[in-house]
C-alpha cells in the first residue's frame, strides 16, 4: 500500500517537473536587462532565451526574434539548448516507463521482480533528467553573476537572473523528489516471479498465444502515449500563457 501510494506520488511530482522543464526551455526569460547605473534611466528591456531574445523600447510593444543562426548563442546557451531537450525526453520517456512498472497497472502483472527493475529504470531516467536541467540553469547562473560584477562590461552589457533561472531550479527539485521516490523501494524477496508468464504454455498456443499477450500489454502503453501527448499540450499551453503573462507585467 504505501509503496503503490509513493509510486502514484512519483508519478504527479514527476509529471510537475515534466511541465516545468518544458517552461524552462521555451520560456525566453533567461537573461534579462540590468537596471544599475547609467542604464537606470535607458527604458528598454531585453530578454535573451534559448530559442529567441525579446526587446521592448518605452511605450513600444515587446517583440521577440528567433535566433538566426546556433552560434549567436553564447557558449553556455549552446549547452542549455542540448541538455534541456535531452531533460524533456528522459523525463517522459521515464514517466512512460514508470508506468509499466506501477502496481495499479496490469503490465508484468505478478512479476514484482519486473514491475522493481522498472522502476528503477524510470527513477535513473529522472535523475538523469534533474542533471540535465541543473547544469544548464546553474552554468547560465554563474555566467550572469560572473559578468555582473566584471569591471570591464558596462552597466548595458550586464544581465540579471531570468524567471526562468528560478523556475529551472525548482524544475530540478521536482525531478530530483519524483528520481528518490521511484528508487528507494525494496527488492522482492522471491525470484521465482518470473515464471509468471509460463513460456512452455504459450509455446503450446504459439503463435496466438504470444500475439494475445503482446495485444494484452499493448492497449498500455497506447493509453502511455495518450497521456504523454496531453501532457505535452498542456505544456505548450501553460507556456503560451506564462509568456503572455510575463509580456503583460513588462
Amino acid at each position: 500500500m504505501v509503496q503503490g501510494v509513493s509510486e502514484i506520488a512519483a508519478v504527479c511530482v514527476g509529471l510537475i517537473g515534466l511541465i516545468g522543464a518544458a517552461a524552462t526551455t521555451g520560456l525566453p526569460m533567461w537573461k534579462v536587462t540590468a537596471f544599475i547605473g547609467e542604464n537606470i534611466i535607458v527604458m528598454e528591456t531585453r530578454w535573451e532565451g534559448l530559442w529567441m531574445n525579446c526587446y521592448r523600447q518605452a511605450n513600444f510593444r515587446m517583440q521577440c526574434k528567433v535566433y538566426d543562426s546556433l552560434l549567436f548563442l553564447p557558449p553556455e546557451l549552446q549547452a542549455a539548448r542540448g541538455l534541456m531537450c535531452c531533460s524533456l525526453a528522459l523525463s517522459g520517456l521515464g514517466l512512460l516507463v514508470a508506468l509499466a512498472g506501477m502496481r495499479c497497472t496490469s503490465c508484468f502483472q505478478g512479476n514484482d521482480w519486473a514491475k522493481t527493475i522498472i522502476l528503477l529504470v524510470a527513477g535513473a531516467m529522472q535523475f538523469m533528467a534533474c542533471i540535465c536541467v541543473f547544469i544548464p540553469v546553474s552554468w547560465t547562473g554563474h555566467v550572469i553573476i560572473r559578468d555582473f560584477y566584471n569591471p570591464l562590461l558596462i552597466d548595458a552589457q550586464r544581465r540579471e537572473l531570468g524567471e526562468a533561472l528560478y523556475i529551472g531550479w525548482v524544475t530540478g527539485a521536482f525531478l530530483f523528489a519524483s528520481a528518490v521516490l521511484f528508487l528507494c523501494r525494496r527488492m522482492p524477496s522471491d525470484k521465482g516471479s518470473f515464471d509468471v508468464y509460463h513460456p512452455a504454455h504459450l509455446l503450446t498456443h504459439f503463435p496466438l498465444g504470444l500475439i494475445s499477450l503482446y495485444i494484452y500489454n499493448l492497449k498500455y502503453f497506447f493509453v502511455a502515449f495518450i497521456m504523454m501527448h496531453g501532457i505535452l499540450k498542456l505544456s505548450q499551453c501553460l507556456w503560451s500563457i506564462l509568456f503572455c503573462f510575463f509580456l503583460k507585467i513588462n
